[in-house]
């Protein structure tokens, strides 16, 4: 059998299809958050907000593998502290949060988990969700429980978490970043915190 191929036609058939697909890609970015706008929502009343950058150690890398299950993908995380001046003039702490991605189906999610000054998940976010379905663990039904959990908790999904059905992939996602946020948390804020309240009672 012999096709006769028009070029022309081709051509614009290659071009029609290459856009088609970047249209169905930009539909499928949802952005909800900035991570200005986020801050902002997680801390309305803060006086500011400024950010740590935390590098694990060696040793620390280690024990964050053997807690996670898994290796970190990066080298550094920033956690940000939001802030107020108490009427007696000394800085009071109001809360954290942690800003990012973990892959999804095919694409990454960006999210963000709000945590108590103590470590408990008080908000969780998705900021970016740029797979072209399951986005209903964007929802407030899905988000709302992880509000209390710590890092005690395993977060297992389908356990401690209830995955979206049809959107099992993105809910296991999201449970693994909030895990990894507490698990961080722990290790760059309440360990050493615990240390200086144990040299300092001594």
């Amino acid at each position: 059998m012999v096709f006769n191929f028009n070029s022309k036609r081709l051509i614009l058939a290659i071009a029609c299809f290459a856009l088609l697909s970047l249209t169905s890609t930009a539909q499928a970015d949802k952005t909800y958050f900035t991570k200005k706008q986020v801050l902002k929502d997680f801390f309305p009343s803060s006086d500011k907000v400024s950010f740590e950058k935390f590098t694990p150690t060696k040793a620390q890398r280690s024990s964050l593998h053997r807690r996670l299950g898994y290796a970190l993908a990066r080298t550094s995380y920033y956690i940000f502290v939001a802030s107020s001046t108490s009427p007696s003039g000394s800085n009071v702490i109001d809360g954290y949060a942690f800003i990012d991605d973990q892959m999804g189906q095919h694409k990454p999610i960006t999210f963000a988990v709000k945590l108590s000054p103590d470590g408990v998940v008080l908000r969780q976010e998705v900021m970016v969700y740029r797979e072209s379905h399951g986005d209903e663990v964007c929802s407030r039904r899905f988000s709302k429980q992880f509000n209390g959990k710590t890092v005690t908790d395993a977060l297992r999904p389908n356990k401690d978490i209830d995955s979206i059905s049809g959107a099992t992939i993105s809910s296991r996602a999201i449970t693994m970043g909030v895990k990894r946020a507490l698990v961080l948390f722990d290790t760059a804020i309440i360990a050493p915190r615990a240390v200086r309240v144990s040299h300092s009672s001594n």
